[in-house]
C-alpha cells in the first residue's frame, strides 16, 4: 500500500509499505478516506523536532472503513463508517470517566500514527474509534470535512474552550488562528460567549474567524496585543482564554489578558519549558488543558452538531491534495497558504 514517510525536514515522500495487520484483539484495520495534516506535523517538516529519518509518519487524524477487527471489537463491524481521533482511551478507567480520554490511565501508547496512507492499524477500536451513520458516500465533500475536522482539531479547539471553562455572556479570548484556534472561536460561540476576540495576523484567518462567530480581531502580539484586549474590556481582560500555540509568548499572552479568577484553557503543544507562574498566582488565574479528550466530545456534543449543521469545523481545510501529493500538503501548510490540508484517497 501506500503511505507517506517523513525523510528529513522539508521532505516527505509516499512509499510501497507492507499492509498492516490486525496485532492485538482490539485493533481494527481501515480503509483511509480522508486524512489530513496537522500544525503539529509541521514540528518536524519545520526541523524544530527530531525524528528518525525515513521511519515516521506523522499522520493521526483520519475518516476510514472498517475492512477487518481483532476478535475483542463487539461494538464495529466492515463496513463501517468511523472517525479515528489522534487519541484512543479505554473509556472506562478514572481519566476516561472523568471526560479526559486523551489521558487515558489504561494506554501508554494513546497516539494514533501513520494515517497519512491508504490503510490503518487503529488501536483500542473498541470504545475510541466513532462510528458515523451510514457511508462516506452519503455526505457532501464539505460535510466529510467537517467530520474528519472531529478527529483532531474540532475537538481540541473545544477541549480549550471547556477547560478555560467559557460560560454563556463571557468575554473570551482565542491566541492562535491555525485550525485548531479557529475551531476554538467555533467552541467559544457554541459555549455561549457573548464576545470572541481572536488574535490573528493573516487576512485569510481573519475572515474565517470572524465567519466562525469572532466579534473582534486583534493583529498585534506580545505587549501591543494585550494593551488592545484590556482597551476591549474596558481594563477587565477576560473571562475565558484559549490558548492555541504552545510557544512561551502565546503562554505569556494568555496569562496577561486573563482578569483576575479567569480560566486559561491550554491547548498548543508546549514548545518551551518556561512558565510565568507568579502572574496567575497574583491574579488567581487558573491553569488547565492538555490532550483533548476527543471520543468523549464527539460523542457527547460535537459530532450531532455536525450532523444537524449547527458548527461548520470543515471550513479550516483551505486546501485538499492526494496523497501522491502529501508533500506539497505539508509545504502549503508551513508556508501558510493552506490554513489545513485535506488528504483525500480515491
Amino acid at each position: 500500500m501506500k503511505s507517506a514517510v517523513f525523510i528529513e525536514p522539508g521532505k516527505v515522500e509516499v512509499q510501497d509499505v507492507d499492509m498492516p495487520k490486525i496485532e492485538k484483539d482490539d485493533d481494527v484495520i481501515l480503509k483511509v478516506v480522508r486524512t489530513c495534516v496537522c500544525g503539529s506535523d509541521l514540528w518536524s517538516y519545520r526541523g524544530l523536532d527530531e525524528y528518525k529519518k525515513k521511519a515516521y509518519n506523522n499522520g493521526h487524524e483520519a475518516l476510514g472503513v472498517v475492512e477487518t477487527v481483532g476478535k475483542d471489537i463487539t461494538t464495529l463491524q466492515p463496513g463501517d463508517f468511523v472517525i479515528v481521533p489522534f487519541t484512543h482511551g479505554c473509556g472506562h478507567c478514572a481519566a476516561c470517566l472523568a471526560g479526559y480520554d486523551g489521558s487515558c490511565l489504561n494506554h501508554s501508547d494513546n497516539f494514533t500514527q501513520s494515517a497519512q496512507a491508504e490503510y490503518l492499524r487503529a488501536q483500542h477500536g473498541e470504545w475510541s474509534l466513532v462510528k458515523v451513520p451510514g457511508k462516506p458516500e452519503d455526505y457532501s465533500d464539505e460535510m466529510l470535512d467537517s467530520l474528519l475536522a472531529l478527529s483532531d482539531v474540532m475537538a481540541t479547539g473545544y477541549h480549550a474552550a471547556r477547560t478555560a471553562d467559557v460560560q454563556k455572556g463571557d468575554t473570551a479570548v482565542v491566541i492562535g488562528d491555525g485550525a485548531v484556534g479557529l475551531c476554538g472561536v467555533i467552541s467559544a460561540k457554541l459555549r455561549g460567549a457573548k464576545q470572541i476576540i481572536a488574535m490573528s495576523r493573516h487576512e485569510d484567518r481573519q475572515k474565517l474567524a470572524k465567519e466562525f462567530g469572532a466579534t473582534d480581531i486583534i493583529a498585534e502580539r506580545g505587549d501591543d496585543a494585550v494593551k488592545k484586549v484590556m482597551e476591549l474590556t474596558h481594563g477587565n481582560g477576560a473571562d475565558a482564554v484559549l490558548e492555541c500555540v504552545g510557544t512561551e509568548l502565546s503562554t505569556q499572552t494568555a496569562l496577561d489578558v486573563a482578569r483576575p479568577g479567569a480560566k486559561v484553557g491550554r491547548v498548543g503543544l508546549p514548545h518551551s519549558g518556561n512558565l510565568d507562574v507568579v502572574t496567575p498566582f497574583g491574579k488567581n488565574i487558573a491553569l488547565a488543558g492538555g490532550i483533548a479528550s476527543v471520543t468523549t466530545y464527539d460523542r457527547q456534543e460535537l459530532l450531532d452538531a455536525v450532523l444537524t449543521g449547527a458548527i461548520h469545523p470543515g471550513k479550516v481545510f483551505t486546501g485538499k491534495y492526494k496523497l501522491e501529493d502529501i508533500n506539497q500538503a505539508y509545504k502549503d501548510m508551513a508556508e501558510r497558504n493552506t490554513i489545513k490540508a485535506t488528504v483525500v484517497n480515491d
